[in-house]
């Protein structure tokens, strides 16, 4: 059963997409189309290159998560100065190990650019915050200039993930020489199944999403006491306010949500066994997902069997 399938952002709590993604595998679910924000939008280049969930878990198993917060030296040797580098370079860590590590192992399965890829089978969001826009990858490079069959999906790949004073901006330079600097597409849209579920063009398949939170009826409302929890409360609602005006009652029939908020987003030490308790979380509310989504044909399948059993008695 072909669908499309929309993986939002979460920083490292993505990881409870790979059981999401043995669940599909299972069932024989493949994805036709994939989009993503962020973290989530690893797992769907992965997914549109041809990595399997058990190899998806085998690469997260062979690196330390911690390489990727890439440090510069200075911040090292005084640790005051980390502070005075944010000042000028906006990011506590440089990004270029995630980027480097994702851009080595699409190459392994043969991909490199969007070239390299069907057209259409993959949109990444990204924050263009020089213009104040959201852009969808490959789609709105020609605004800067830039032919998308030329541009690296693991670029895309890291501006879509430049969680914001966390790790470095991404700047590009368009035709003119302007520079324009992008941030973690969450910060205009976290979770895009917008791209898929535009109502006034028919769906050629069905849309898959799945959601690092729980639905909208389950979550709990911000606590906000003091200055730190302002700040978390602010960054969830900008991440989550535009997107859920898209997820209507029938859009959210078709979301796996997945509670795993307990986790911190950016704590890149993760032990092996945390790694499968959040592989575990995607499978179990996959499998609850999927026994009642009006899309995947269980009961209809099991219908037929037993009709063509009585034609035959």
């Amino acid at each position: 059963m072909d669908v499309d399938g929309v993986f939002s952002g979460g920083g490292v709590r993505a990881i409870a997409f790979i059981g999401a993604l043995k669940v599909a595998e299972e069932k024989g679910i493949s994805f036709k189309r994939t989009a993503g924000t962020s973290a989530g939008a690893i797992i769907a280049a992965f997914v549109a290159a041809g990595y399997t969930s058990d190899e998806i878990k085998e690469l997260l198993h062979e690196i330390d998560l911690r390489e990727f917060l890439d440090p510069r030296t200075i911040s090292i040797a005084f640790p005051f100065m980390k502070w005075l580098t944010l000042y000028w370079k906006l990011g506590l860590y440089k990004g270029k190990k995630l980027e480097q590590w994702v851009e080595e192992k699409l190459a392994e399965k043969g991909v490199r650019t969007f070239a390299d890829l069907e057209e259409g089978s993959i949109k990444i969001i990204a924050s263009d915050i020089t213009n104040g826009r959201l852009i969808v990858l490959p789609d709105d490079l020609e605004r800067y200039g830039i032919l998308p069959e030329r541009f690296k999906i693991a670029k895309a790949v890291r501006m879509s993930a430049s969680i914001p004073y966390f790790f470095d901006p991404i700047k590009i330079y368009d035709s003119t020489g302007k520079k324009n600097i992008f941030v973690d597409g969450g910060v205009l849209s976290n979770f895009p199944i917008w791209l898929f579920q535009d109502e006034k063009t028919p769906q050629e398949r069905p849309v898959i999403g799945f959601q690092l939170q729980p639905s909208q009826l389950d979550q709990r409302p911000n606590n906000i006491t003091n200055a730190i929890t302002l700040f978390h409360g602010l960054f969830d609602t900008m991440m989550d306010a535009h997107d859920a005006r898209h997820i209507s009652q029938a859009h959210s029939a078709d979301i796996v949500f997945i509670p795993v908020q307990q986790i911190s987003m950016i704590n890149f030490a993760l032990s092996h066994q945390v790694i499968d308790q959040l592989t575990d979380f995607g499978k179990e509310s996959t499998e609850k997902f999927l026994r009642t989504w009006r899309h995947y044909p269980n009961h209809n399948t099991r219908a037929k069997i037993t009709l063509k059993k009585s034609s035959i008695l």
